[in-house]
């Protein structure tokens, strides 16, 4: 466990990846901790909607009841939060703190404006990265090849997309998902430099 000026868990940060869907970050993202799992961790949020299924408290999420996750935002209690479909979901500043204080770093997979959030919150342990399909042609063609999703669902995504892609700018890495193997080797060094600099003491934010 890294414990500079008193404070356990400095040194340890946060490695944060959107993606339009369909971009590809999940299969990367899972990868990825398959590949880094003595160091790395996925982040676990709070949400006040109910389980699914054989989905267990502390294992997939936090789940509360709505009332507890309206308290816990009047107590600043989250580093990002956001109401999606009805629910509210959330990155607890605890949880972070708690993965950090075990010595690990921490990978959230969410949206441009939780992103912002986090980098705001924590500037100086946050790595921001941004998956890009090769063109928002060879997107839809993904979504649809998925065969899940009805034609209001796949037309609110593209317009989702077109507005993220729009704010790949505000992120520290893009990396274009035209080819997996690369990406993913892009995606994995990037990673790797970050925590080797950030428990070095020597990441320094380029935006």
């Amino acid at each position: 466990m890294k414990t500079v000026g008193g404070k356990s868990g400095d040194g340890f940060g946060l490695i944060v990846v959107t993606a339009p869907s369909g971009a590809g970050k999940s299969s990367l993202c899972t990868k990825l901790l398959g590949r880094l799992s003595a160091r790395l961790s996925l982040s676990i949020s709070t949400t006040s909607r109910a389980p699914r299924g054989i989905e267990q408290n502390g294992v997939e999420y936090y789940f509360v009841s709505d009332s507890t996750f309206q308290e816990k935002i009047k107590n600043h209690e989250f580093a990002e939060w956001a109401q999606v479909h009805g629910n509210f979901y959330g990155t607890s500043k605890q949880t972070l703190s708690d993965f950090w204080a075990s010595g690990r770093h921490v990978l959230l997979d969410i949206d441009v404006q939780g992103t912002k959030s986090l980098r705001d919150a924590y500037p100086g342990r946050t790595l921001t990265v941004f998956i890009a399909p090769p063109s928002i042609e060879v997107l839809e063609q993904r979504l649809r090849g998925r065969g899940t999703e009805t034609e209001d669902a796949i037309q609110k995504r593209m317009k989702n997309a077109i507005s993220e892609l729009a704010r790949q700018g505000e992120f520290h890495r893009v990396i274009l998902n035209d080819d997996f193997d690369r990406a993913y080797e892009e995606l994995e060094t990037g990673v790797i430099q970050f925590m080797d600099a950030l428990e070095g003491g020597k990441w320094q934010s380029p935006i």
